[in-house]
C-alpha cells in the first residue's frame, strides 16, 4: 500500500495518494547503544511498573511519544484510528464537528464545521479545551483527546473551554453523525458567493457544479466571485490544487520541498481552465483558514487572480505523509515537507496577511443628532421626479436623530456568513462592485 500525503489540520486528517518511497537513514554506530537503552527501559517498566502492562501498550506508547516529540502534526494511529481517519476523508464521520490541534499541552480549536454540534454550541476558532468530561487535557496526547471527544451518536460530552478575554466556561455537546457539505453557494445579485467548508474528496467537483449553477442563474453575466475560506481548516492537497485551478489558466499553485529530493514537486495551473472566465475574485480568510485553504489563497494571490480580504490565516505550511504500519494495521502520520506559495514564500507559522485587513464586525444603527439636508432648508425647491421617501428606521428614532451605519467589532457568526449581516462579506461585495464600475468606465 502506498504512503499517503496530506495537507490538513490535526483532527480532520485528509490524504492524497502519492507514489513515494521510504527514505532510510544511513546506519549510525550509536544506534546499537540507543536500542540497548530502549530495551533496558522497556524491560524495567514491564517488570516493575505498579500494574501489569502489555508489550503492545509499551511499544505503541513509545512510538506515540517519539512522534509527538517532533511537531504538533506527527503522530501514531492504531488500526482503529487509521480506519476512522480514512472515513473522515470521505466527508462523513461521527463526533462534534471541529478541527483541533495541540498547543502548549491544550487542545486548540482551529475551526468548527458548519451545522455541527460544535458550531451550534458556539465553539470558535482559537478556543482552548482545558478538560473533557472532567479529565484534564494537559495529561493527554492529541490522539487521546480526540478519542474522548468522539463517541456514540446521541451521547453527550462536557467541555471546559477557555476563550481569550473570557473566564473558563463549560459546554455540554451531544455527539452527532457529521456529514460535511463541502461547498455552500448562492447568488447575491450578480455576485457569486462560494463557501468551501473543508477540502474533502468532493470539494472540487462540488465547487465546479456550484459555479456552473450560479453562472446559469446570472445568465452568464457574473460581476464577481466571493470565495469564502474562513474557518476552513484544510483537507486534501489534491483538492486544494484542483480548487485553485478552477480560477486559474496559468501560473503556479503550490510547490512542496522536503528532506528527500524525490519528494520535491510543483503543481501548476492547467491552461484555459478558469471556470469563472476572468471575473474578479475576492477570497475571504481568517485565523481559522489553514493548510489547504492557505494553499488556495496563496496561489490566487501570488498569481494576481484574487484580492485577499479578512484577517491573517492560521499558518500551517507543513505536509504530512501517512505511512501504513503493516505489523499493527495502523499508520504513522509524519511531517515530511513544507509547501510554498508560487512566489516562493513559506507560510509555516506566519500565515497569510490579506491585502485588505477587515475584522469581523456587526452593523449597528446609532443616533448621532440632527443632520440637515437640502430638502430641510426653508424655501428649498421641490424635486418633481423623486419618489416618495420610504418609511425607515429614522421615523422610529427620537426627534432629531438620524440612523447611521457603524461597524462594531464582533466574533464571526457562522450562521450569518455570506449574508447581509456578514460585515466582511459586505466589504468584499463592495470591492467587487467597485472593480466592475471601474472596468465599465475604462471601456467608455
Amino acid at each position: 500500500m502506498h504512503p499517503l500525503r496530506l495537507a490538513a489540520s490535526a483532527a480532520l486528517i485528509a490524504l492524497v495518494p502519492l507514489a513515494t518511497s521510504v527514505t532510510r537513514a544511513a546506519p549510525d554506530a550509536g544506534n546499537v547503544v540507543n536500542m540497548n537503552v530502549f530495551s533496558e527501559v522497556f524491560d524495567q517498566v514491564r517488570n516493575n511498573y505498579v500494574e501489569p502492562v502489555t508489550d503492545k501498550q509499551l511499544v505503541e506508547g513509545a512510538i506515540k511519544g517519539m512522534l509527538a516529540s517532533l511537531d504538533p502534526h506527527s503522530s501514531y494511529m492504531d488500526a482503529k484510528e487509521y480506519r476512522e481517519m480514512m472515513v473522515q476523508t470521505r466527508g462523513e464521520f461521527g463526533g462534534l464537528g471541529m478541527q483541533v490541534t495541540m498547543e502548549n499541552n491544550l487542545v486548540k480549536v482551529i475551526s468548527p464545521i458548519d451545522d455541527t454540534p460544535a458550531a451550534k454550541a458556539g465553539i470558535k476558532p482559537g478556543d482552548l479545551i482545558l478538560a473533557i468530561d472532567g479529565a484534564p487535557v494537559s495529561e493527554m496526547t492529541l490522539g487521546e483527546a480526540v478519542d474522548k471527544l468522539r463517541g456514540a451518536i446521541g451521547t453527550s460530552v462536557k467541555l471546559m473551554v477557555r476563550r481569550q478575554g473570557v473566564d473558563p466556561f463549560e459546554l455540554n455537546l451531544t455527539r452527532a453523525d457529521i456529514k460535511v457539505d463541502a461547498v455552500k453557494s448562492h447568488l447575491q445579485g450578480d455576485i457569486a458567493y462560494l463557501r468551501i467548508t473543508s477540502f474533502s474528496e468532493r470539494a472540487a467537483s462540488s465547487l465546479e457544479q456550484a459555479i456552473t449553477t450560479l453562472r446559469a442563474q446570472a445568465n452568464g453575466k457574473l460581476a464577481g466571485v466571493v470565495l469564502d475560506l474562513r474557518n476552513n481548516p484544510g483537507g486534501l492537497l489534491d483538492q486544494a490544487v484542483a480548487v485553485a485551478n478552477e480560477f486559474l489558466d496559468q501560473g503556479g499553485i503550490v510547490s512542496i520541498k522536503g528532506r528527500a529530493q524525490h519528494d520535491n514537486r510543483r503543481y501548476d495551473a492547467q491552461p484555459s481552465h478558469d471556470l469563472v472566465r476572468g471575473v474578479p475574485v475576492v477570497v475571504l480568510i481568517n485565523g481559522g483558514s489553514a493548510s489547504a485553504s492557505e494553499i488556495v489563497a496563496g496561489a490566487l494571490h501570488d498569481d494576481h487572480r484574487a484580492v485577499l480580504l479578512g484577517t491573517r490565516s492560521f499558518g500551517k505550511g507543513s505536509v504530512q505523509t501517512v505511512l501504513p504500519v503493516k505489523e499493527s494495521g495502523g499508520a504513522i502520520r509524519l511531517t515530511t515537507a513544507l509547501y510554498y506559495t508560487p512566489s516562493g514564500g513559506s507560510i509555516q507559522g506566519a500565515g497569510i496577511t490579506p491585502d485588505v485587513v477587515v475584522e469581523p464586525a456587526k452593523i449597528e444603527k446609532v443616533a448621532t443628532g440632527a443632520q440637515l439636508h437640502e430638502a430641510d432648508l426653508r424655501g428649498a425647491l421641490k424635486n418633481d421626479t423623486a419618489a416618495k421617501a420610504p418609511d425607515d428606521a429614522a421615523a422610529k428614532l427620537p426627534p432629531g436623530a438620524t440612523p447611521v451605519a457603524r461597524p462594531e467589532t464582533a466574533a464571526l457568526d457562522i450562521d450569518t456568513m455570506g449574508t447581509d449581516a456578514d460585515y466582511q462579506f459586505g466589504r468584499a461585495v463592495e470591492l467587487l462592485r467597485g472593480v466592475a464600475l471601474f472596468s465599465r468606465l475604462a471601456v467608455q
